[in-house]
């Protein structure tokens, strides 16, 4: 039997059907709702704790195998430290028996602190340290800015040419650069000789590539001295010289683009190891062939290639 409700209108003193309570009916769905997704959740929760998917199954089995591994990792991180600690100590000793110079740091310009113990400093000292060092920066920065504008000048100037300022090698680091122009041990005679180029440390096969637009002046293969070389004369009288080489991919007289390969890397002549040596001759002089490679490279490892450079004493030829 219906569950009919009915009202009293005072009004009329008439009695009538009271029809549906709205907030009741709404109160009803919503429970109705909350029973069916609540049902669901359960539901769901039962399911997937009896039943597991494929790939449920397969991502447990790899957990318990990494449980069942993981006591062993530590005892075998800790000997491959301990053999990395050695093995870098005997990396040390082969670089100072080689270049007869300390090994670089990770970051060698990064130990060059301005105010290292600067707790035991007074603050005095400090302020004046700071605004002497400020006055000589600003000094730099305007001679940097002159040469600048020196050089913005040079290349709207008519008759310029673009000297060779790419790198021979692809992805050279810091951490690979070896001797740099300007006095150094000679391993062979272990004298003092004067060195014209920088020595890149390269393994055997490492693509050699032209630094510039030229023409392939000489080419040599020799077992003594420079050993396999290439001589590329470029515009504006600059010539650049590879040497060591192992195989040579041009002849005397081929024109060659900025970035072709010319050769690989090797030891062949007087080499104490794989290497690349790189000049940068302008008229017959001698010039820094670091001094052409920053565009190639950022900031910082260039400082850093040029620190190595400078600091290592001994040469790989």
């Amino acid at each position: 039997m219906a569950d009919n409700k009915y009202t009293l209108d005072q009004r009329n003193f008439d009695i009538r059907s009271a029809g549906r309570d709205i907030s009741r009916a709404v109160w009803r769905g919503v429970k109705f709702v909350l029973t069916v997704v609540s049902l669901t959740i359960v539901g769901y929760a039962v399911f997937a704790l009896v039943y597991s998917t494929d790939e449920e199954k397969r991502l447990k089995s790899e957990i318990l195998s990494y449980e069942e591994m993981y006591p062993s990792l530590p005892p075998k991180l800790s000997e491959i430290g301990s053999d990395l600690e050695r093995l870098s100590r005997k990396d040390d000793i082969i670089y100072k028996d080689i270049f007869h110079s300390e090994p670089p740091a990770d970051d060698p310009m990064s130990t060059l602190g301005i105010f290292f113990g600067s707790d035991s400093i007074p603050d005095s000292k400090l302020v004046f340290y700071t605004a002497a060092k400020a006055d000589r920066l600003m000094a730099q920065a305007a001679e940097v800015d002159s040469l600048f504008r020196s050089i913005v000048g040079s290349l709207k100037s008519e008759g310029f040419v673009m000297p060779p300022m790419s790198l021979p090698l692809d992805s050279i680091s810091y951490t690979q650069t070896g001797a740099g122009t300007g006095i150094k041990i000679n391993p062979f005679y272990t004298t003092s000789a004067q060195h014209n180029g920088v020595d890149f440390i390269v393994a055997q096969g490492t693509p050699v590539r032209a630094s510039g637009d030229g023409v392939v002046g000489s080419v040599q293969h020799s077992r003594k001295g420079d050993g396999n070389t290439v001589t590329i004369k470029h515009k504006g009288g600059y010539r650049t010289f590879y040497a060591h080489l192992q195989d040579i991919r041009v002849a005397p007289g081929q024109n060659v683009r900025k970035g072709a390969v010319i050769a690989t890397a090797g030891m062949s002549g007087n080499s104490y190891a794989p290497h690349l040596h790189y000049e940068v001759r302008r008229d017959s002089l001698v010039v820094d062939p670091l001094g052409f490679i920053f565009a190639s490279v950022s900031p910082e490892e260039y400082a850093n290639m040029v620190y190595v450079a400078r600091n290592t004493k001994q040469t790989m030829d």
